[in-house]
């Protein structure tokens, strides 16, 4: 059930390999993990009585189940003494294929996790050899298979597509692998080459290359309706869910802009008005801790027009769009709805502007013509 509870966020900033795709904070180096527990604590002190009830948990990096069961034990001790949780909170966490042994999917089912995400990425070798991922095919079934036979009834897969040397007819079939497994939640995002990031500094060298617009567009449409035709609701231009159950609870709070805590190095967080960022530096974070600060590198408080905008941005990435009170009614903006309603980009459902399939596709460009001061 979705609610305007606030949700909690928890990174974990270990590896044990970094993939050349991942633009998230994260060391491979992991002599700094006691230091990281005992300043997470301290952070979580700092919080202890600045927000209500939480009904999401969602713990994720980095790779949380590089952790073993005890330092992840740990950490819901914590939270459970100083917050407080509805009786009905999704409790999630990030997972490798290659982390779960069965006595890995125990260990976090005991300490009350209910939803577990898998970072399946693709059930094809080569594809898995490309991304740089430590796991194969083989392990990532396996894993599918252990974690549904230990009693999880919520389970999320990523998976990528969209890259250079990725067939229409591979990416067919790591789908309909996938969907073998019955998945309540299904994330696909076309891979991106993030700033700073090895597979960014490949493409810059041209010895990578960008999949052409057309070839994205393609990919992006054959996952919607493949996914929709087997039973799952796109809900969210990257998500699938095979009903509104499912839909990822704590992901939905960022895109209706419902208030969360983010802890741990880089972590964001949102409430009221105000958005804060900590230290991207594990170091940084810890020793602001240990020096009884709070680890906040940055914030910002958002005006109504900023918070409007973002309003219209995010609804425009899911199926529940935006209210239309939102954006000014005059004349123009009028006209400019109408246009896009031509173009197929949109469409008013009970008083929301909603976007179609195609207007996902370009859901980056769409609030340019509604933004509140467009007009």
């Amino acid at each position: 059930m979705i609610t305007q509870n606030p949700g909690l966020y928890i990174h974990i900033p270990f590896c044990k390999t970094k993939c050349p795709y991942c633009g998230f904070y994260s060391v491979v180096s992991h002599s700094l993990i006691p230091r990281y527990m005992d300043a997470l604590e301290k952070e979580i002190m700092f919080y202890k009585k600045e927000f209500d009830r939480f009904d999401s948990l969602y713990i994720g990096g980095g790779t949380p189940t590089l952790l073993d069961n005890k330092d992840l034990g740990k950490i819901m001790d914590h939270l459970l003494k100083n917050f407080n949780f509805a009786q009905d909170s999704e409790i999630s966490i990030e997972a490798n294929p290659g982390d779960l042994t069965l006595e890995k999917i125990t260990g976090i089912k005991k300490l009350g996790f209910n939803r577990i995400n898998i970072g399946i990425q693709s059930l094809n070798d080569k594809e898995l050899l490309f991304l740089g991922r430590r796991h194969n095919a083989g392990e990532g079934k396996n894993a599918l298979e252990k974690v549904r036979s230990c009693g999880f009834t919520n389970i999320g897969i990523d998976l990528i597509y969209g890259f250079e040397g990725q067939t229409r007819k591979g990416w067919s079939e790591t789908l309909n692998q996938a969907i073998k497994f019955k998945p309540e939640h299904i994330s696909c995002y076309e891979l991106t080459f993030e700033k700073g990031t090895p597979f960014w500094k490949m493409k810059e060298k041209g010895k990578i290359k960008t999949l052409p617009e057309e070839e994205g567009r393609d990919f992006f449409l054959m996952t919607s309706e493949f996914l929709e035709g087997n039973g799952y609701i796109h809900y969210e231009i990257s998500n699938f869910a095979r009903e509104r159950a499912f839909y990822s609870r704590h992901n939905w709070k960022y895109w209706q802009h419902i208030p969360y805590l983010g802890l741990g190095p880089s972590s964001h967080s949102f409430k009221a008005t105000c958005r804060w960022w900590n230290f991207r530096s594990i170091r940084k974070y810890c020793d602001t801790l240990e020096h009884k600060k709070s680890p906040v590198e940055g914030w910002e408080n958002l005006t109504k027009k900023q918070l409007q905008l973002e309003s219209v941005s995010l609804g425009l990435r899911t199926i529940e769009g935006f209210h239309i009170g939102e954006i000014n009614n005059n004349t123009k903006m009028k006209y400019r709805i109408s246009k896009l309603q031509n173009e197929e980009l949109i469409m008013i459902r009970e008083g929301r502007i909603v976007p179609t399939k195609k207007g996902f596709l370009v859901a980056d460009i769409i609030p340019l013509y509604l933004s509140p001061d467009s007009c």
